[in-house]
């Protein structure tokens, strides 16, 4: 077992999900945040950093032994709240680089890429979240630590870092000035080939998106 492991197991389980807890509440907090619009211009560095910051309590609970939850069937929390109003409102903000295509599965030999949309992910990530929220805002912290561990393994962990990807990736076509290929106009439906990839001729200039997403480029 690693050190990073052992300390993880031997750290005191209440200071533990608190901690935990705190940082998925200020992503959550964050991402509402941005997505009202009011400063676009910083919002692609501000999900870059929060996204980072989340993905830390990710490794976190990656790292932590497994967390069994104290009641054999999950109790019933209601219906999920609606993402649809986020996502939609994403969308819009980052309409000029929302597309991106991504590799779903690194150890899957010859897996053609697949187009994915930045403002699907976040409100996705967002769900599993507020799930396991829920049961901490409750008392149920084993139940959150549980879900928030085990759903970062079956979802939001990769979902996230192929966010994290995307976004970093734009930060650094736009401060290296370099062209980005132009996916916006593909089905999010359909799988990404490499010759559709090849296809794709347009660009769009580091320039024309650097000023409404708040990026600058290198001189």
């Amino acid at each position: 077992m690693s050190d990073a492991t052992l300390h993880a197991t031997s750290q005191d389980p209440d200071d533990f999900v608190v901690q935990i807890a705190d940082q998925v509440e200020s992503f959550l907090v964050a991402v509402n945040e941005v997505a009202k619009g009011d400063e676009p211009d910083s919002a692609v560095p501000f999900l870059l950093l929060e996204v980072s910051q989340l993905l830390l309590a990710g490794g976190r609970l990656g790292a932590h032994e497994d967390i069994v939850p104290e009641e054999r069937y999950e109790p019933d929390l209601g219906p999920e709240a609606d993402v649809d109003e986020l996502r939609e409102r994403l969308a819009v903000m980052l309409e000029p680089i929302d597309v991106y295509s991504e590799v779903f599965d690194p150890y899957e030999p010859r897996k053609a890429p697949v187009p994915a949309r930045i403002s699907d992910d976040l409100a996705d990530v967002i769900t599993d979240l507020r799930h396991g929220m829920a049961h901490y805002r409750a008392g149920r912290t084993t139940e959150a630590l549980w879900w928030w561990q085990f759903s970062y393994f079956s979802n939001w962990g990769s979902t996230a870092s192929a966010t994290l990807r995307a976004l970093q990736s734009v930060v650094a076509h736009v401060r290296l000035n370099q062209p980005l290929e132009e996916l916006d106009g593909l089905d999010t439906d359909q799988d990404l080939g490499e010759e559709i990839l090849a296809e794709e001729a347009g660009k769009v200039m580091a320039e024309e998106i650097a000023g409404p997403l708040g990026l600058r480029t290198v001189k």
